[in-house]
């Protein structure tokens, strides 16, 4: 099953924007997994998301993400789903997603750029908001 504009909410695209910047790498590692589920759980964004929800949305994100040309498809359905106000909240979390394990590969870094070009984010925005995400994830 392939999804659809018409089966996506906004905030299965929020959770599509998360899976395809922590699957980037090729590593969906244990950090990521936990910051997309405290994303879930603590933003107002999904005060009407159910929680349990979040598996079956990644795995459908996984399914398609793993088709070729599934990156462009994914992202393009966030794009379709997604009011524009969302855009900038879209990729805040992908970008909270990619830095909260300490480390932004390349791949992760192409990504957001992707998403930041699609969903039409200002550089200067985007510039803010990855800087805010590098100060809440940073360690000692």
């Amino acid at each position: 099953m392939t999804p659809d504009t018409t089966m996506l909410t906004h905030h299965d695209a929020l959770v599509y924007t998360m899976v395809m910047t922590a699957a980037a790498d090729g590593d969906l590692n244990d950090d990521e997994l936990r910051t997309m589920g405290n994303i879930v759980q603590s933003l107002p964004i999904f005060q009407d998301f159910d929680p349990q929800h979040i598996t079956a949305v990644a795995e459908d994100a996984g399914r398609l993400l793993s088709k070729a040309n599934g990156l462009e498809e994914a992202i393009s359905l966030v794009d379709d789903v997604l009011p524009d106000k969302l855009h900038d909240t879209a990729y805040a979390l992908a970008v909270d997603v990619a830095i909260s394990d300490g480390q932004l590969a390349q791949e992760e870094l192409r990504i957001l750029e992707l998403i930041r070009h699609k969903l039409n984010v200002d550089r200067l925005v985007a510039a803010a908001i990855e800087r805010g995400s590098v100060v809440r994830h940073r360690k000692l």
